[in-house]
């Protein structure tokens, strides 16, 4: 088998919120849009974040279409997550998990879109506590 392409589909009410928060913050761009649905994408990223609106009609399986996303985390690996807890709290924008250092070195912190989808921004800073 080979995967020529890979995207996150979430089901979210507002889908321009959602659209226009990670275009803002995370500087992804659209790619394509219809009603109640935009697929975005990001150089280097290597898959496309897709909103999809709850309820709508053509979401396969059906069992999905009144479901929200939840319990889904969206993690970005960045190079200086310092500098993006930095500029995303001078944008404004409210942190739901301020940012720490796990003990097997990930460092990281959380965001929340308007839908309720948290994003994490992550750097791994070092390696288990203890490990050679």
């Amino acid at each position: 088998m080979q995967i020529t392409a890979a995207a996150i589909s979430l089901n979210v009410d507002d889908v321009p919120a959602s659209a226009a928060f990670v275009q803002q913050h995370f500087g992804f761009r659209e790619e394509m849009a219809a009603d109640g649905f935009v697929s975005l994408t990001r150089d280097g990223v290597g898959f496309n974040l897709i909103f999809l609106r709850t309820g709508l009609a053509s979401l396969q399986p059906s069992s999905l279409k009144t479901q929200r996303a939840a319990g889904v985390l969206v993690a970005f690996v960045v190079d200086d997550v310092d500098a993006e807890y930095a500029r995303i709290q001078a944008a404004g924008v409210p942190i739901t998990t301020p940012i720490q250092t796990e003990p097997w070195g990930e460092r990281f912190f959380q965001v929340t879109d308007p839908n309720g989808v948290v994003l994490q921004l992550v750097q791994w800073v070092h390696g288990p506590e203890g490990a050679a």
